[in-house]
């Protein structure tokens, strides 16, 4: 018998992390995500799921971020009826965010049908929200620390300080599967942050699978407060909007700590924030209820104004009369909204009425995949396609990476080197090939361990029993 891993998404690209582990006749899925980006990249959420749904016999999440867990309810639609293990803040997190992600497939098709610019005739959404309320139905809540003890195998989530609630994973298979440890990153977080806590060290794994979305690249020193407090100003001079396209958990909480710093030292003036997202008050509260998994100190009880994560006149827009009022707003004030990479979501509306103006700003404060509408906004394109649209580009667009929740290479390195002894192989994901090499290369050179970057639908053998 064989154990076997095979690479389901994330091998070559950013995003859809899906790995299948084969151990004693069972099957698990470490996360289930969305791929995202470009229309060749989000084709493939509709190809058939290459193992049989049915056939799993659970699945093992890392976090709650759509890469990771936004294909549930797809698979769930296709058949999966097993349990799906997550951290405590995960499964809490997640029952906002699966609904919502159901939400936008239904909105952004029924857009389609009714602008008529979709390629399929009628424009169907890739699940719906009873998908999503059964895959939440599935979920069942593990503390860190603590080994999970399944059929073939023993896993232990310990925090990778990445989003809250985010996870490595320490599998431990079983005796007949060899006794062996296979650990996945997930995404890990970084070092010395004002929100999240740093990653726990790994210590030992024969087999390890470690992200590289930053692989090859450091992180600007430029503070994140430095970007915002210039980009502030600049917008209220002329009378304009800043746009933050912001994932609602984890990096909108962020942002919103950074401006509430600013104001309480008076280094910017106190604009108007609106938080398009029905998400990011529940986000919040969250944030609050879980605060042993960051360094904020926060709790329900707490007074709005003391609250870290609001600033001073903090609007959380819910229905979608409000949101399209604010493209009609004057400046200035400042605007979050989802999705984070623009695949979709309110923060298009808020683009089209924005970008062709010169008064206004955009500011990325997270990676962007490649085919990306923030990837070609980075990379300067003077016009981009919006519902069908062709929309000039006119507005200031800036980033910052400070914000990035990913580790860069040498945080992920820093992490690798806890390690008391060399992992049999080294699987590198979660990055565009590019990166993947970089931090190979760099593995390679720093600590002489064998590495491998898997292609989509690999499937290697880790052992025999």
């Amino acid at each position: 018998m064989k154990i076997h891993l095979s690479f389901l998404g994330a091998a070559g690209t950013v995003t859809g992390s899906r790995h299948l582990l084969e151990v004693d006749g069972q099957h698990y899925l470490i996360d289930c995500g969305l791929f995202q980006g470009g229309r060749a990249l989000k084709q493939k959420n509709w190809e058939p799921f290459p193992f049989p749904p049915d056939q799993i016999d659970a699945i093992l999440l890392t976090h709650a971020h759509i890469d990771h867990s936004g294909y549930l309810p797809r698979l769930v639609r296709e058949g999966f009826r097993g349990p799906i293990y997550a951290s405590e803040a995960t499964c809490s997190l997640l029952e906002i965010l699966l609904p919502d992600a159901a939400y936008l497939q239904e909105q952004d098709a029924a857009y389609a049908n009714k602008k008529g610019y979709s390629r399929h005739k009628p424009a169907l959404p890739l699940f719906t929200a009873a998908d999503a309320n059964l895959a939440l139905a599935m979920l069942q809540p593990v503390p860190f620390r603590f080994p999970l003890d399944l059929d073939a195998l023993s896993v232990t989530w310990w925090p990778a300080g990445h989003i809250l609630g985010s996870a490595w994973l320490q599998v431990e298979l079983s005796s007949s599967g060899g006794g062996k440890t296979v650990v996945f990153s997930g995404d890990l977080g970084r070092y010395g942050q004002a929100v999240m806590a740093d990653p726990h060290p790994a210590w030992q794994a024969d087999y390890l699978v470690v992200e590289s979305t930053y692989g090859g690249r450091l992180h600007a020193e430029t503070p994140i407060q430095a970007t915002l407090e210039n980009l502030i100003w600049g917008v209220t001079e002329r009378q304009g909007v800043l746009l933050i396209p912001a994932f609602a958990v984890g990096r909108t909480q962020q942002v919103l700590y950074h401006i509430r710093q600013l104001e309480d030292q008076q280094r910017v003036p106190r604009l108007p924030v609106y938080i398009d997202s029905p998400m990011a008050v529940e986000a919040s509260h969250i944030y609050c209820r879980f605060g042993d998994d960051h360094n904020l100190d926060v709790n329900l009880l707490m007074d709005e104004h003391q609250c870290p994560l609001r600033c001073s006149t903090t609007h959380f827009v819910r229905d979608v009369e409000e949101s399209k009022r604010l493209n009609t707003m004057p400046g200035p004030a400042i605007i979050l909204s989802a999705s984070g990479m623009c695949t979709g979501g309110r923060i298009l509306h808020h683009l089209k009425w924005r970008l062709p103006d010169e008064s206004n700003a955009v500011l990325f404060v997270g990676y962007q995949a490649e085919g990306s509408r923030g990837r070609r906004l980075l990379e300067g394109a003077q016009s981009i396609r919006i519902h069908g649209e062709s929309i000039p580009v006119r507005a200031q667009i800036a980033r910052v990476d400070a914000l990035s929740g990913h580790a860069d290479e040498a945080e992920i390195l820093r992490w690798l080197s806890a390690f008391c002894q060399p992992p049999a192989r080294t699987f590198i994901v979660h990055g565009e090939l590019a990166s993947a090499q970089a931090l190979q290369r760099a593995i390679q050179q720093r600590l002489g361990w064998e590495t491998a970057i898997p292609l989509q639908g690999d499937r290697w053998t880790l052992g025999h029993y």
